[in-house]
């Protein structure tokens, strides 16, 4: 019962004017962030964070931390929704959770049904994102409350398991991924050190005193780091945009597409729940199971609604599932959710078992402002369809300097120093070298993030056993915890290993 009446407080909260209008921006942005190709909810999310300290510097701190994450979050899952839209019309997925809808949403496209899928997209994102915030209201102050109950070793154990999870999973290579953690880990360390005071990598520079600034990282490793790959690459929206007709789907397709979505709210939530998984694995496993389940599997690929149905539920209750261990523990189960992890430190918002008695109004603001988000969104979806696909054709000379413009703006009035401009630019050119190369950027943000934590709960934890690296071992629940993270690399690891092992022994 006190989950509900918390959950009122925060329709309170979010039901405020200038939060309502928060809310209908981060939506309004996140389905153009999601239709523009390229882009996606990481770079959007990050882009942004200074444009919402600017919109909030007149606000309270509590209430400009509320506003903030209601924006940001709405960018978020709205970039969800507009994802879909490139995929169906211009068979260009706007995000990487949206490449499983092209395979069947470009298809009814060219049928003349784009309006039926991208309505069914609509409707399936919608139920989607109220299953998963439904579960995240019912299991985010239990799960607060176990973990109010860790202690520093607990603590470092969870994060080093928020660490495998998240590495383990990103990009094609496991070797890069463990690469790009280390680097953000050892980027972290960067400052004085909270405990001596002594300087670790400032170089004399006093500018890296205060250690490299999460915005600064962010915005260049992902939106500068897009602007110059689009520059260098000279990418061009020259796809041929398919012709939306009759939005409003007919019953047989509601019909046919009713079990898809309900299958994959619910796979898309538990799989968005576990660190590391992602909306994108949430809409190939659940394209995958409606293939498995149907009795006419051979339409799949040729324009079946069920293909666009499942996987767009997927991804939205995936990016609902996510901000569950974002909140209670304070740990990133994505790359766009550990940005948001960084935007609430930046507003002295500690996420975590204690965000929900400390500071009740931003985590139940924010979960009832994604209910209001939702129901935005499926408002604006519907009609404006015609409207959001004319953003697809925004040429890129217009729109990269405007992303230039907000990064190098938005960054410099956070400490106003140039110094930071140019760190900006380091980290642009940087996040264009790494993606080229094929090295996620997702498990660096999280080493940057993560990193200070982990050293200072290790720290705390050490000095409590006089410097018994045992504690780690001897406490239940850190042991399992760490379990669960070694296995977590090990399972993948070993089971390559045996897939060559195995196509080693065909070929001879």
């Amino acid at each position: 019962m006190s989950a509900l009446t918390f959950l009122i407080d925060g329709f309170q909260t979010a039901l405020q004017p200038h939060n309502l209008f928060f809310a209908f921006l981060g939506v309004l942005i996140g389905t153009a962030v999601g239709v523009l190709p390229g882009i996606g909810p990481m770079s959007g999310v990050a882009l942004l964070i200074p444009v919402t300290a600017s919109m909030t510097s007149g606000l309270d701190p509590a209430q400009a931390a509320t506003s903030s994450i209601i924006l940001l979050a709405g960018v978020y899952y709205g970039a969800m929704y507009g994802g879909s839209t490139t995929s169906i019309l211009l068979n260009t997925p706007g995000e990487s959770s949206s490449v499983v809808t092209t395979l069947d949403g470009y298809q009814m496209a060219k049928q003349g049904r784009a309006g039926s899928a991208l309505a069914i997209a609509a409707i399936g994102s919608f139920v989607a994102g109220l299953v998963s915030l439904i579960a995240l209201v019912l299991l985010a102050e239990p799960l607060s409350n176990v973990a109010l109950k860790f202690g520093p070793a607990e603590y470092f154990s969870l994060m080093i398991l928020g660490l495998a999870a998240v590495s383990g999973l990103a990009g094609n290579s496991m070797t890069k991924a463990w690469m790009m953690t280390v680097f953000g880990l050892l980027l972290s360390t960067i400052g004085l050190d909270s405990v001596s005071g002594v300087a670790r990598f400032t170089y004399n520079i006093s500018f890296l005193y205060g250690g490299l600034e999460f915005l600064t990282v962010a915005v260049g490793l992902f939106a500068l780091g897009e602007v110059f790959k689009a520059i260098l690459h000279k990418e061009q929206n020259d796809g041929e945009i398919a012709k939306i007709g009759r939005v409003i789907p007919s019953k047989a397709e509601l019909k046919e597409s009713a079990g898809p979505i309900a299958r994959g709210s619910l796979l898309g939530f538990f799989v968005g729940v576990l660190p590391g998984a992602g909306a994108t694995l949430a809409s190939f496993f659940s394209y995958i199971m409606e293939k498995k389940l149907s009795k006419t599997p051979e339409k799949f690929g040729k324009g079946t609604i069920a293909g666009v149905a499942a996987p767009e539920s997927a991804n939205n209750a995936a990016s609902g599932g996510a901000m569950i261990p974002l909140l209670t523990l304070g740990i990133p189960g994505s790359g766009t959710t550990a940005i948001l992890m960084g935007a609430l430190i930046m507003y002295n918002v500690q996420p975590g078992p204690l965000l929900f008695d400390e500071h009740p109004d931003v985590a139940w603001g924010l979960i009832a402002s994604m209910f209001i988000g939702n129901v935005m969104l499926l408002i604006l979806n519907m009609p404006l369809v015609k409207v959001f696909a004319k953003i697809i054709e925004t040429p890129t000379k217009y729109l990269l300097p405007l992303i230039i413009a907000i990064s190098v703006f938005g960054v410099y009035a956070v400490q106003v120093t140039t110094f930071d401009v140019f760190l900006l630019i380091a980290f642009g050119v940087l996040g264009y070298l790494l993606a080229e190369h094929d090295f996620p950027l997702a498990p660096l943000v999280l080493g940057l993030v993560l990193g200070p934590m982990i050293e200072n709960n290790m720290r705390r934890a050490l000095t409590a056993s006089n410097g018994d690296f045992m504690v780690f071992f001897e406490k239940p629940i850190s042991l399992v915890l760490l379990i669960i993270a070694f296995l977590w690399i090990a399972v993948p690891f070993v089971m390559k290993l045996k897939g060559k092992s195995v196509i080693v022994s065909e070929d001879m």
